[in-house]
């Protein structure tokens, strides 16, 4: 089936009602650039309870969340007033706007976060600190921009065949927006790599796109021996359950709790919880107090889609523009019209070779992927992919009034034909004609300049009352939420992560 013949199922109604959120985490710095390493700001309220600013990882790796919004900039804006109320908070503190982190201290040093004594503020602390012991703490202070996007009248099975699609295509977005060819040295220490010195104290790799979606980023000995099918959510509920539940030897080795009685990781199972799944794209549904992510797709569906392998763009003061966002929606439209076969396990074994091949030579002249079990030059397959987005920009267009979805497409042609017009490219050319190569100079000054031109915009007195208000409602919560505990933490945890939460109760006929 052709994309024009499906166009006429995105009525106006329809597209008008599509919903797109942004979720930006990035590293709270020192002016000069090194980690900070204080905790989460007070003026920034609860972190746990906090609707918008929240940490990821470590106490000094803050997470924005903007809501649901009908068009790209107004997404877009209410990022940057997130941005605006941070920065107000922070002191003399900056954002680092690389997805590849800053200078980073021993590995024991960096802070995880922390939320407080409930028992689920504890949670999220000790799935931290099994993090940590798995894949170390440098790994986890990596940042990216993540795109949730939904449309009316999709089920699960059309996710799940957008999602199919995505991982075959998501190489382009790689290609067009990977801004993270290059990073300090610090971040790779005592651990084997292909990077090669750029400067003094970085390393790159010449036609990287996104370092961060390669070998160096969220991948792990462990999470290899997954072959996680998205042919249906009864596949992939499976599969996430059975890496859930199944001990990992050298987790039970590790074990729940050190000799002293403090608690080393959630469980020794493959993975502690649902989000320590890494992928290029997640299939989402807004979860209740206490339930499980996976009990929640299961009982009542796919409700968005999670798009994770876009890097910060560092020449953007807030990571991410509305043209890329648009990109997105075209990209995301057409992933969900077009057809979509079942994966295979040789098919799900390609992809990750694609995106390894992708992320650390994707601007290589004449680099080719595997399609189909033959080999395709990258460019030829992206400007296929590109080409088959122009219906779907006119017809988007048409509806939204003006050319910015063309626009977005035209922009993203531009930079496949031209490959230094790629941010990764231009992070790498200005790496070495101004900072003698140092990624974290060039970062620095990007930080900088993100932070005056984000503090140079008007700061109404509603958005310092609004500010004021959400950070004071959302420490009373926390301290609501201690109040209220009545079990104790082991037993907490034991039921959270008991199997039975994992699957939906099956009514009696």
């Amino acid at each position: 089936m052709s994309l024009h013949s499906t166009l006429g199922a995105l009525t106006p109604d329809r597209l008008r009602a599509m919903k797109r959120g942004l979720e930006k985490e990035s590293l709270r710095t020192t002016a000069a650039g090194d980690l900070a390493l204080t905790p989460h700001p007070a003026a920034l309220g609860s972190a746990l309870q906090h609707p918008h600013i929240t940490t990821d990882f470590c106490e000094s790796q803050l997470e924005f969340i903007t809501g649901t919004h009908g068009d790209a900039q107004s997404c877009l804006d209410e990022l940057t007033r997130i941005h605006q109320v941070a920065y107000r908070a922070m002191g003399d503190d900056m954002l680092w706007v690389s997805s590849m982190p800053c200078a980073l201290p021993t590995d024991e040093t960096i802070p995880i976060g922390r939320y407080g004594t409930s028992n689920i503020g504890r949670a999220k602390s000790v799935y931290r600190m099994g993090l940590g012991h798995r894949y170390g703490r440098r790994m986890q202070t990596i940042s990216g921009i993540h795109y949730n996007w939904s449309l009316p009248g999709v089920d699960t099975d059309g996710y799940f065949a957008l999602i199919r699609n995505f991982r075959r295509h998501s190489f382009v977005l790689l290609r067009l927006f990977g801004a993270s060819p290059a990073v300090c040295a610090s971040f790779v220490e005592g651990r084997s790599h292909n990077l090669q010195r750029i400067g003094s104290g970085s390393l790159h790799l010449p036609h990287a796109t996104s370092l961060r979606m390669g070998r160096l980023g969220y991948q792990s000995d462990a999470q290899a021996t997954l072959a996680v099918s998205y042919n249906s959510l009864a596949e992939y509920g499976a599969s996430l359950e059975d890496a859930m539940t199944r001990p990992y030897p050298a987790y039970e080795q590790l074990g729940v709790r050190n000799p002293g009685g403090e608690y080393n990781q959630l469980a020794t199972t493959l993975l502690q919880i649902e989000n320590e799944f890494y992928g290029s794209i997640r299939p989402k549904r807004v979860i209740r107090s206490g339930e499980r992510p996976l009990h929640a797709l299961r009982d009542r569906g796919v409700e968005y889609v999670e798009v994770r392998c876009m890097d910060l763009d560092p020449f953007e003061p807030v990571g991410i523009d509305a043209t890329t966002m648009r990109l997105l929606d075209l990209f995301l439209l057409h992933c969900l019209l077009s057809d979509s076969p079942p994966d295979t396990p040789a098919e799900i074994a390609a992809l990750g070779r694609n995106q390894n091949r992708c992320a650390e030579r994707g601007r290589e002249p004449g680099l080719k992927l595997e399609r189909n079990g033959s080999w395709i030059s990258l460019d030829e397959w992206a400007s296929e992919l590109l080409q088959e987005l122009r219906p779907l920009a006119h017809h988007l267009d048409g509806v939204f009034g003006g050319e910015a979805y063309e626009g977005a497409r035209d922009r993203a042609i531009g930079v496949l034909r031209d490959p230094q017009r790629a941010p990764s490219a231009r992070v790498l050319a200005a790496m070495q004609a101004d900072y003698g190569g140092s990624h974290c100079r060039f970062v620095q000054d990007c930080s900088q300049r993100a932070r005056q031109v984000v503090g140079a915009l008007p700061y109404p007195d509603t958005l310092d009352a609004w500010a004021r208000h959400v950070a004071r409602t959302s420490l009373e919560a926390q301290h609501q939420l201690e109040a209220a505990d009545t079990l104790p933490f082991e037993e907490f945890r034991r039921r959270y992560l008991a199997p039975e939460q994992l699957r939906p109760v099956v009514q009696a006929a």
